[in-house]
Order: C-alpha cells, then structure tokens, then sequence
C-alpha cells in the first residue's frame, strides 16, 4: 500500500490501475483511510500548491475511485467538491485512469455509480464524459436528471473534439446511438439547456431546431415526440428568453392542420396564461382554426373568456375582431358568444369596452331577451360613462336601471392599528427564548428587539449569574461563545452584544464610557450611517449596565410597536429611577426624548419630577423637541465627473431636495453619537450607498415624520430618475409613524408613486392609503407635488398611471380624482401631453371622475387638448374626461373607513 500512496503523492496515475488491482477488498478499504487523510491534507492547500501538485490532487481520485467497494462510496469520492475544486484536471488522461479502475467491476455497479454522478448537480457537468462511458459499459438507460441532460446537449453541440474539427450538430445527433433516448428528455427538464438557446439564424442548418427538425423528417426521432414535448413546455411557462426555442422548433416543423387542432385546448391554455408574445401566437393558430370551421363556438367562447381578462389591450382587440368575424359566419352562435364577449366590459380600457359594446348591439335581436338579460348583469362592470348606452340597448345594468345606482361611497381601508408593547416585563424564560431567536434574525421587529434588549437589563440587574446560566446553552452555537478569548466589542454586534456581556465574553473595560468606538470617518453623508451609530451606542451602554447591574429598566422601551412612548410612561419611569437612586444611562434618555410623543399638556408633570431629566423632558415636549426647519428647492444636474462612481448618474439628474437645518440642542444636551442627528444636511451631499430595510431605523425618531421623510427622499427619487430598487418599501411603514404628516411627507409619497419597479410604487400607494385612512392626506399638496415631479421628469405618467389605478381600484375613486386633478395641468400643458403614457394617466382620472360623480371645471389645459383634432388615446380621454366632469352633478361623498 506504501507504493500506492507514494505514487499518488508523485502524482503517477499511469502506475495506480495496476497497482490497486492487485489488492484484495479489505486492503482497499484500509487503504482508503490513509487516502482519506491526504485527502484532508490537500484540502488545506493553498492555492499555489494545488496548482504546482495538481497531479498528486488526481491521482488521488483515481486511486479512492479504485478502492471504494460501494457504488454510493465510490459516486460520493467521485463527484465530491473538495476534490472537483482541488487542482484536479479533469482531462482524458484522468477519465483514462478513472475506467481503468473501474472497469473490471459489475455493470449493474458501473450503472449505479454513472447515475449517482448524474444525480449531483454541482459536478454532473464536470464528470459527464466518465457518466457518458460507464453507461456505454453498463449498457444502461441514460441518466434523466436536469444537470445530466444539460451536459449531453452542450457536448454534442460543441464538446468531443477541437473547434477546427468538431461535427455539425446534426451528424453528431445521428452517429449518437442514445439519441431517440435523450431527445424526450430536452422537454422535460426545468429550465431549457442553455446550448438550444445559442443560435443566431433559428432556420440555419446546424442549429438546434433545423437538426431536430431534420432527426424528424428521417425518422430517427418521432415527429410527435417533439411536438407534444414542445406544445407541452410551452404550456408549462416560464421567462419568454426560455421559451423562444421551443416556438422557433414548432414554426420549423410546420404543424399539420390536424396537428393544430389536436392542440386545441392547449392553444386555449396559453391564450389565457402564457406571456404575451406566446399568447399571440397561440391567438393566431386559433382564429386560423376558427376561420376554417375547425373551432366550435363553445371552444370560442371559452377562449375569449381569458383572452378578454388579459391587460394586453392588442390582444383583447384582436379577440373581439375574432369574435365579430365568428357572428358574421354564425347568426345562431350568438347565444354562445356575445355573453363572451361581454367579458370585455370589465377591462380598464373604456374605448374596448365601447367596442364590446357596439359588437353587442349589432348582433343582438328583438327577441332575445333571456339573452338581453342575461347581458345586462354582465354590463354591471361597465365604466358609467357607457352605463346610459348599455340601459338603452338592453333596458337594465346589473341589478336594476341606471336611474336605481346608490349614491357613490368613497372606500378606504381602515387606519393601522397601533400595538401597545407588553405592559408587564417578560419573564426570565421568555426573555432567553427570545434573545436566541433574534440573533439569528435579520429584520426583528421594532417591539421583537425593544423586548429582548429590556428583558436582558431588567435580568441582568436583578440576578446576573441566573440569567447567564439560562442563555449559555441557548447561545453556546455563536462564535463569540466558544474558546477562552473574550471578543472586542466591536467585533461583536447588534443584541448579542449585551447576551456576551452578560456572559463575560467580551472585554468590559471597552464597555465603559469613554471607551465607546466612535465613526471612523467613512460615508459620514449617510443617514443610515448616523443612525446605525446612534442604535451601536445605546446597545453598548445597555451592554456595560449588564455588566455592572446598575440599571433596573430603560427608559426608552418604547409603549408602541411603532417605537413611539407616551410621555405620562416616561414621567413613571423617571420617578421610579429617583425613588431608586438611578441615574439615568446618558443614550437611553436621549432615545427616550426622541421617542416620546411631544404632548405639551405631559410637560407640567415632567417639571414636578423636581429633576434635571424632568426639565430637559418638560422642555422637549413644548420647544426644545420642535423638529428642525426644512427649506425645499430644485437641485440642478452637475455634469462634473467627481465623487463617487455611484453618485454620477446622481448627480446628472435635476430633482427636488429637502434641506434641513440645525438643532443646536443635540450638541448642547445629547451624546456625541448623537450629535450627527442634529447637525444641517444640505441637498447637495451624496446618496447613500447601501439602503438596509431594518425597522430599527425608523425608531430612532419615529415621531418626527418629516425629517425621516426628507432623509429618505433621495433614495426614492433614485428608484424614481434612475434604476433604484428597494426604497419605497419603507414609505408605508413612514405613514405609520407619528408626528406631523407635513409637505416632506407628501413630497416623498409623491415620488414614490412614480418609482420604476412595481414593488415600490405599491409601497408608496399603501402610504398613500394609511394617510388618507388617518384623515392626514392633504390631497392638493399631493397633487402639486405630482406636478412638479411630472415637470421635472422625476414621475412618468405610464408609471404614475399605473399607481393612480391601484389606488382607484381600491374604492378610492374621489381620492385619485383629488390628486390627479392638481397633477394634471402638468401633463396638459403644451407638449407635455406627448409623454408616455399621458393618455393612459387621462384614462383614469376620467374613469375616478365617472364613478365618484366630481365635476368642476376641470384642470388647466385640458378644453386646448379635448378641442385637438384626431383620436389618439390622450385626446380621445381628455374629451371623454371634459364630458365627465360636464355631466356630474354635485353629490354628497360619504367616507367609509
């Protein structure tokens, strides 16, 4: 065995097959105990040694491969990744060595391992040519993993041989013997192989769908093999990048008449589901069977059912065309298909319900009443502007004539309901339970981590030693807990700082006051910087008064789960330290102050407190606590390439920003880390590089709505001018905040409402929505803020359309009216109109204005865009918006939260 082990360390594979053949069973396997622990040796390896001694790295595969008796052994030494990933050269000469030891073994046993190998997905493309040759010798089925299909496609498109002589893909496909086997198997794995995707000419002769199509024409693999696989991964769905071979595949096989109609339900399928461009064509296929008499009505009629739900307003028009076309050749079909084609009353788009509409009346006949009936529920989801036209020509809208609708009532959603924090302290068990669970959380909650850390200094004052006997074993996994080393306290973070505290895992002398690490100086513009420093210190105080036991409680556990404290808890608190004689811990009181909701009338209790933190307390909640003065302007584009690579496209664009000025109290009465809270931030800093979602944030202040707002609205406006993802999930939890809902607040709402991706405008309509719910939206400042944004580029009408729609179909119809019509004289004025999207944004103010019943006079410029000439979308909705507002009368809203 001692040859063994020196030709591996000598890297000499050549040498191993002979070798390992001589030995009986029982010397293998004590030999794969010393090949084990050079098999951890050369795991240490740095990177130079694995590539100077790669050699010995495959030799020592080849040599356990050989000494491995078991097929699940063997597979798992094979294709682990230490050894894949340990300079080994996955070449011929080691595939060479690997069959060699190999070979002489059972073909049932060669099978076991080849499908073993193709099971691991981590390294079935690496091992697929020694996968390829054990089930040659095995004379097996082919593996039908993924990982293995993905392998065979690659290699016969381009592996095997040098590029200069390598076979076209389709006489590597013909001379493979397994083909009619593997074939099937590229329909059904997750996710297509990405060598069907790398043609440039789908129709070239040496791709994918031409060398298919040709394995078909021959014989070699079943036509209907590759037409059900496609139609059938089609069906399946997926990202329309996925799906392109399997359409080209079908265009080249060139379907029968019969072969179409044999797929007719799963035509239908993807009409209804697919993405759009898949949807189309299978629209295509079935209006051409539809035009040869090979589509019943029914099968129509289910078709249109989810063609007409679809958003895609190309689609749904050409569906109508189809259905006109179908009642033309049919009269009698119209029982069947205008009940289908009212499914398109329903869509946001009016001028295709008024088609829907017109289809109806030139189809319908004096005697069909069942049927007039049975259309007049379905026109109930009719825009009203075309209620007066559907009374008309079937005599009753849903449950009764238009003249019987209830007066409109504006829905909005209830107001949040705020949480009181747990009034009694948790006990010591609950207290542990929870500490465990945080530190391996990454988002707690606001009332989650304002529990654990007071339970932590309420435990730690009254019995110590208790509380760290309870939390070893719960934290015994955390690095910090292991070995004889205490940690620096830097080096440990957030609540498990004070748990290592309390269990003498980190110094005590870098707790203490004045030993604090403050900033080092790095992104000092950032906001989550500033507060990030503020949390770190209140947790390293809270940490050192663990240790020492001074404190009984904190003061600024706040008494909502929004991290808000009402002042009459903070006077107890402060009483019960003076009856204790505690001093209170500088951090804690100052976040208490930020926290507590400024209530003048609390003040006078605060000041009979007799104490030095009852005056501060008492001065902040009438003067001291007045948020600071912010000053609005435009910042215009600086085309200077310097700062930092992330704030260029920054600085290029002219946006709106908040300055706010200074609070000379934080320097004069906080601690210094709190000091940057207070000092002024001008407009022209830099944005912040990393936006964390971390609720503790917001409950560093979370009673001044208005700074947080203006500190928060850069990073919305980069979701909004730029290609920003992730900010405006915070607006809805800024709305639930308290303190006053002023002109940042609205401003930042406002541009939330034009952010690029979907997530983030949502946000900023649900904050939109707890405002309005709250009675603090002030629908007119909203508006003009939209305004301004529209003017400056910041808001997209196409996006903003997309926001003022979900609003409405919340119920809020005159809420979205109020704040489109102060937006809209933006969009109306001359040329403004030419934006993407502006006749969309004019379709729903025309529709909030037909449901809610507003009228007025209408927003500036919008009888110059009614009175153009032509029928695009803008003009075509700016006229039906005029009459709308024209024809409403007066009504009373009544609000229903």
């Amino acid at each position: 065995m001692n040859q063994i082990l020196d030709a591996v360390r000598a890297g000499r594979t050549s040498l191993l097959p002979l070798l390992i053949k001589r030995l009986t069973v029982p010397e293998r396997r004590a030999l794969i105990v010393e090949l084990a622990s050079l098999r951890r040796e050369i795991r240490d390896w740095d990177w130079t040694r694995r590539r100077e001694h790669g050699s010995s790295a495959s030799a020592l595969l080849v040599a356990g491969a050989g000494c491995h008796t078991g097929a699940a052994a063997a597979a798992a030494w094979i294709g682990a990744r230490d050894l894949a990933e340990g300079g080994v050269a996955r070449g011929s000469s080691l595939w060479a060595g690997l069959l060699a030891v190999l070979g002489d073994r059972e073909p049932a046993w060669l099978g076991d391992v080849a499908h073993r190998l193709a099971a691991r997905a981590a390294t079935v493309e690496a091992n697929y040519p020694l996968i390829r040759e054990l089930i040659t010798l095995a004379d097996c089925p082919a593996p039908t993993t993924d990982g293995f299909v993905h392998a065979w496609a690659e290699d016969t498109a381009f592996g095997g041989h040098p590029r200069s002589a390598r076979r076209p893909l389709p006489v590597a496909l013909r001379e493979d013997p397994r083909v009619g086997e593997l074939v099937p198997l590229l329909f059904r794995t997750a996710e297509p192989a990405a060598t069907l995707t790398w043609y440039a000419d789908p129709q070239a002769p040496e791709h994918w769908p031409s060398a298919l199509t040709a394995l078909a024409h021959e014989g070699i693999v079943e036509r209907r093999t590759l037409v059900d696989g496609c139609v059938a991964r089609l069906l399946r769905g997926g990202r329309p990048g996925a799906l392109k071979f399997y359409q080209v595949l079908l265009q080249r096989l060139d379907l029968t008449p019969a072969e179409l109609r044999e797929h007719t339900a799963d035509w239908i399928a993807m009409t209804a589901d697919a993405p759009s461009a898949l949807a189309g064509h299978a629209q295509q296929v079935l209006a051409g069977l539809s035009e040869a008499g090979e589509l019943p009505a029914e099968r129509l009629a289910e078709m249109s059912a989810g063609v007409l739900f679809r958003p895609e307003k190309k689609l749904v028009r050409a569906q109508l065309v189809l259905l006109g076309k179908a009642l033309r050749r049919d009269r009698e079909a119209r029982h069947v298909l205008l009940p289908a084609v009212a499914g398109a009353f329903g869509h946001e788009d009016t001028a295709l319900q008024e088609r829907a509409l017109g289809l109806i009346g030139k189809h319908l006949r004096p005697g069909d009443e069942e049927l007039r009936t049975e259309l007049g529920f379905q026109a109930g989801l009719l825009s009203p502007v075309h209620r007066r036209a559907a009374v008309a020509l079937l005599g009753a809208v849903g449950d009764g004539d238009f003249g019987d609708e209830p007066p409109y009532e504006e829905i909005l959603p209830p107001a949040p309901v705020r949480r009181r924090m747990p009034a009694e302290a948790q006990t010591l068990a609950e207290t542990v339970e929870l500490v465990a669970a945080l530190v391996n959380s990454r988002n707690p909650t606001v009332a989650e981590f304002e529990s654990a850390l007071d339970g932590l200094v309420r435990y730690a004052h009254h019995d110590r030693t208790a509380l760290a006997t309870a939390l070893r074993p719960a934290l015994a996994g955390r690095w910090w807990a292991t070995g004889d080393r205490q940690a620096e306290a830097g080096q440990v973070h957030g609540l498990e700082l004070v748990a290592a505290a309390v269990l003498g895992c980190v110094r005590a002398y870098d707790l203490r006051p004045g030993n604090v690490p403050r900033d080092n100086g790095h992104h000092q513009g950032c906001v989550h910087s500033m507060l990030s420093e503020v949390i770190a210190d209140r947790l390293r105080e809270a940490a050192h008064h663990a240790v020492t036991g001074t404190l009984p409680f904190l003061l600024a556990t706040p008494t909502w789960d929004t991290g808000s404290l009402e002042p009459g808890e903070l006077v107890e608190r402060l009483a019960a330290y003076g009856r204790l004689g505690v001093e209170p811990a500088p951090a804690d009181f100052a976040q208490a102050l930020l926290r507590v909701r400024r209530d003048p009338a609390a003040a006078e209790a605060a000041r009979a407190l007799g104490t030095r933190e009852g005056e501060r307390l008492a001065a902040w909640l009438t003067t001291a606590g007045e948020p600071p003065a912010l000053l609005r302007r435009v910042r215009e584009p600086d085309l200077s390439p310097r700062g930092h690579w992330w704030d260029r496209d920054w600085e290029t664009v002219r946006r709106i920003v908040i300055e706010t000025s200074e609070r000379p109290v934080f320097q004069a009465e906080f601690p210094q880390s709190f000091h940057k809270l207070g000092r002024p931030r001008k407009g022209n800093g830099h944005r912040c590089y990393w936006v964390p979602d971390d609720a503790a944030y917001g409950a560093v202040l979370p009673e001044d709505r208005e700074t947080q707002a203006a500190w928060l609205l850069p990073e919305v406006t980069v979701c909004a001018a730029l290609d920003g993802r992730g900010a405006g999930v915070r607006l809805s939890r800024l709305a639930e905040l308290g303190g006053p809902a002023g002109p940042a607040v609205h401003l930042v709402v406002a541009t939330g409402l034009g952010a690029r991706h979907a997530e983030d405008r949502l946000a900023a309509v649900d904050a939109l929505l707890v405002l309005a719910a709250r009675g603090e939206l002030d629908t007119a400042l909203l508006g003009r803020d939209v305004a301004e944004l529209l003017r400056l580029g910041t808001v997209k009408p196409n996006r903003l359309a997309d926001a003022a729609r979900t609003i409405a179909a919340t119920g809020a119809y005159a809420t979205t009216w109020a704040v489109l019509d102060g937006a809209l004289p933006a969009l109306l004025a001359a040329g403004a109109g030419a934006a993407r999207g502006a006749g969309e944004l004019l379709a729903v103010a025309a529709d909030c204005v037909e449901r809610s019943g507003a009228c007025g006079p209408g927003p500036g410029g919008l009888a110059a865009v009614a009175s153009r000439p032509g029928s695009s979308q803008l003009v075509t909705q700016a006229r039906r918006l005029r009459v709308a507002l024209a024809a409403a009368e007066p009504e009373a809203v009544a609000l229903v939260s």
